[in-house]
């Protein structure tokens, strides 16, 4: 098995921990809000979107081009959501977060769709 494989996997397996997680917050009043939360584990999605669509783009790999454009879509599409439901600033709801997860996720789409436009079509399997 490919290291690169590996590595893949383990960033999903990771990325379906942190969206289990987001249900493990504190309560509204101090710390951590569920809002929050989610932000975060938006904008961690959209991060490593952007980290492994930076990587493709050196490489030039097909595989982490999709990797990244499926996990930039995911934070996009969740964040997305979080910021049509949130309330406002400074109440708890995470709406900068998720605002900062939609770029990110935005970035790793575009990454990714760079990578697959410069490696050309797919090879045929016939």
């Amino acid at each position: 098995m490919k290291r690169t494989s590996i590595f893949y996997r383990l960033i999903g397996v990771c990325a379906a921990c942190a969206f289990l997680a987001t249900s493990c917050s504190q309560s509204a009043q101090m710390g951590m809000t569920e809002g929050r939360t989610r932000a975060n584990v938006e904008a961690l999605v959209g991060l490593i979107s952007v980290i492994i669509g930076g990587l493709a783009v050196r490489s030039r790999g097909r595989i982490g081009a999709i990797v990244a454009l499926v996990l930039g879509l995911i934070a996009t599409i969740f964040s997305a959501l979080h910021i049509a439901g949130s309330t406002g600033f400074g109440t708890g709801g995470g709406k900068a977060g998720a605002i900062v997860a939609l770029v990110l996720g935005l970035i790793g789409i575009i990454l990714g769709g760079l990578t697959l436009l410069r490696s050309g079509p797919a090879p045929s399997t016939d």
